[in-house]
């Protein structure tokens, strides 16, 4: 029998769970179900086998290394404009360490915490996200720049309360879809007051403004709904509204419709100096880059031609100094990397860790999308917004943020283990 499922089991679970339920044992663990089919039969695990996903975590490093290595390399030349004159050419590259610094300390903390406690926690933190972006709109607390104030000044760092919204709302929404599993089928009982929460972000959001981590916290808002069950045909009804209601804010907004329209054509005498000047930039950049670059630290679009190069561009100057096989191993990268965390997310949901594997899919769902718009936008696949490239960008917050967490999934995958194990998370 046990031979049996350890041969069908590549099939249906996956290496990991396959794993688990090959060879003997002295001991059996939780069952293990997966649609209609339960797997009782676990093996004690050897130690070696326990801890956490590793891959994950080496992609990850691999990620920030060479994000650190591109924002020394985009903002290198940025002390030879005006704007920046008093800062040293290692200025931005030292603060993104920093805060490289900080959040694995961070990520180390949080890592810590069982998925029991971020499941208490998770109101609270929804209210501190709450408190610190309206915190943020006012004048003597909020930091501005650029004609939006999003930023509150922490004095090593500056802190994005857009980015703690982001990792409150997935926590919030995950611990709401398990205390509604009994009305998920009834869609108004079941979103109605989720829809609510998100308003309230996304009004504080637009008046900083922020509509790009507004569809950030959508997408996993909705995401994590849809992954819990919630009706489908109204689910996709409450999609269209959703477009809507951002082609609405697009329309009514002078500001987004001269950026769309720069968009569609940013070459045009109208908006290749104006709104278009960024994207026309990041593709002449692109351009240059050809299929294998010209080199690190080579490339010019940097060199105060291409605004933001260290941030939302970044990509662009990696492009140009990688060419197109470095555009296409990150793509990679990043693929490879949010698939993994929705398959600890399912595994999860198949050791009946429902609020785990709602959590680790979220984070997927944060960072495959956010790295699909930003490279969407700096390939002029899609309307500049202002989303930075996860793990990536120069950006403390964000950085912070992200590593915490991709410290939760590994708590995911770790109690995962644990129970596979036979032991409980």
């Amino acid at each position: 029998m046990r031979e049996g499922l350890a041969a069908l089991n590549p099939r249906l679970l996956g290496r990991d769970l396959a794993g688990a339920l090959a060879g003997g044992g002295s001991r059996d663990g939780l069952p293990v179900r997966l649609s209609n089919r339960t797997y009782a039969g676990t093996r004690n695990v050897a130690v070696r086998e326990l801890g956490f996903d590793q891959p994950l975590l080496w992609v990850v490093v691999a990620l920030l290394s060479w994000g650190l290595v591109m924002v020394y390399s985009a903002s290198i030349a940025l002390p030879d404009n005006p704007r920046f004159a008093n800062y040293a050419h290692t200025h931005f590259v030292l603060r993104h360490a920093i805060s490289m610094v900080i959040g694995v300390i961070a990520a180390m903390v949080a890592f810590q915490f069982p998925l029991r406690s971020w499941e208490k926690m998770a109101p609270w933190l929804f209210a501190v996200a709450l408190v610190l972006l309206a915190l943020v709109l006012l004048p003597f607390i909020g930091r501005g720049v650029n004609g939006a104030r999003r930023w509150i000044s922490l004095g090593i760092m500056n802190f994005q309360p857009s980015e703690l919204a982001k990792l409150a709302v997935l926590l919030y929404a995950a611990d709401y879809m398990v205390r509604k599993m009994d009305v998920k089928q009834r869609f108004f009982q079941a979103v109605a007051p989720m829809a609510v929460a998100v308003g309230v972000v996304g009004m504080l959001l637009l008046a900083e403004p922020d509509m790009g981590a507004f569809m950030v916290i959508v997408v996993i808002a909705m995401g994590i709904l849809f992954l819990g069950g919630v009706n489908a045909r109204m689910f996709f009804l409450m999609a269209m509204v959703v477009v809507g209601a951002f082609a609405l804010m697009v329309m009514t907004s002078e500001f987004r419709r001269q950026r769309v329209f720069a968009y569609l054509d940013p070459w045009s005498m109208e908006h290749a100096l104006g709104k278009g000047y960024q994207l026309s930039h990041s593709l002449i950049a692109f351009g240059r880059g050809e299929i294998f670059g010209v080199g690190l630290g080579g490339s010019v679009e940097k060199l105060n031609w291409l605004p933001e190069a260290h941030t939302d561009f970044l990509l662009a100057v990696l492009g140009e100094e990688f060419g197109l096989v470095g555009v296409v191993v990150l793509i990679g990268l990043f693929l490879w990397l949010t698939r993994r965390i929705m398959h600890i997310g399912r595994q999860a949901i198949a050791l009946d860790q429902v609020f785990a594997g709602l959590v680790a899919q979220g984070v997927g769902l944060w960072m495959g999308f956010q790295a699909f718009i930003n490279i969407g936008v700096n390939l002029g696949a899609l309307p500049t917004k202002g989303l930075t490239l996860p793990l990536m960008s120069y950006g403390g917050s964000a950085i912070l943020l992200n590593l915490v967490a991709i410290a939760i999934v590994l708590r995911v995958d770790y109690e995962n283990r644990q129970m596979m194990k036979g032991g409980r998370s």
